[in-house]
């Protein structure tokens, strides 16, 4: 047993599906969540920025002396998730492998589409995991970069209309390619899972890549020793630009009040080693 915290990353709120879904799946856990939002989208930067933003990111983490890292962005999970593996001292998983997992596990006909952001699509990493799963496995990738900052900005909130029109623009060719399941390759985008699922019909099964990443966050813990003993646990937040957007849209997400709980963090100060 070990009632540490669990540390949480993301380029802005998106992560937030993971920590939802954790702190379902892990009531008596501590959670701490950094939002990059003074610098996302992390999608349209290059493989080596988003490197570094990673290691400042789990640096941060570490200091707050967490027991496991969560990588909770598809792009640093793509970019950097494996560097992150072999640097960090404490157990770390992105996204990738548990969605692609359950990806693999959800098709029928085989038929997979994968959306997420630009350098997340570049990478080829949710491909690549999907035919070491099975290399019969068809897949269909689109990148969808006005995604992040319509949920950062809370867009989606005030114009879901316009919102849907964007979500069919992206999602058409996913459709004609008569995918059966669907990566929500980006844990932003669940957020907007009500939206794409009506644009790709109720066929299609969506796979949210936060809940598939909080259920393998539980075994990982268990395969570790790390579970917290029973005990009431919560979440502390942490952002590098934004607050007040940040804990308005956050609060609206998670359905409850947040303000006390965020903090402001200089992510520029973390710039060591993060083991």
């Amino acid at each position: 047993m070990d009632n540490r915290s669990i540390g949480v990353f993301d380029s802005g709120l998106g992560g937030l599906t993971a920590v939802r879904e954790m702190l379902r799946i892990l009531p008596d856990e501590q959670i701490v969540y950094f939002g990059d939002t003074g610098r996302v989208p992390y999608g349209s930067r290059s493989p080596k920025i988003i490197t570094q933003y990673a290691r400042q990111d789990a640096a941060f983490l570490m200091s707050k002396n967490v027991k496991a890292i969560i990588s909770a962005c598809g792009t640093v999970s793509s970019v950097a998730g494996s560097i992150l593996a072999k640097e960090l001292s404490v157990p770390f998983t992105g996204v990738l492998e548990p969605t692609a997992r359950a990806a693999a596990a959800a098709t029928i006909n085989g038929r997979i589409g994968v959306i997420a952001t630009n350098a997340t699509v570049n990478s080829g990493s949710f491909q690549h995991a999907l035919h070491a799963i099975s290399p019969k496995l068809q897949v269909f990738a689109r990148s969808c970069p006005l995604f992040v900052p319509i949920v950062e900005s809370g867009f989606m909130l005030d114009h879901p209309d316009i919102t849907k029109e964007v979500a069919e623009t992206y999602l058409a060719p996913l459709r004609n390619e008569k995918v059966d399941t669907v990566i929500l390759g980006c844990t932003h985008y669940p957020i907007l899972k009500s939206i794409i699922g009506s644009v790709m019909g109720q066929d299609v099964r969506l796979i949210d890549s936060g809940r598939e990443t909080a259920l393998f966050c539980r075994s990982l813990l268990a395969e570790n020793h790390l579970l917290a003993e029973s005990n009431h646990g919560s979440c502390s937040f942490f952002v590098s630009d934004g607050m007040e957007d940040f804990s308005r849209i956050a609060g609206i997400f998670l359905q409850e009040d947040i303000h006390s709980s965020v903090q402001l963090v200089d992510i520029e100060k973390y710039e060591g080693a993060i083991s």
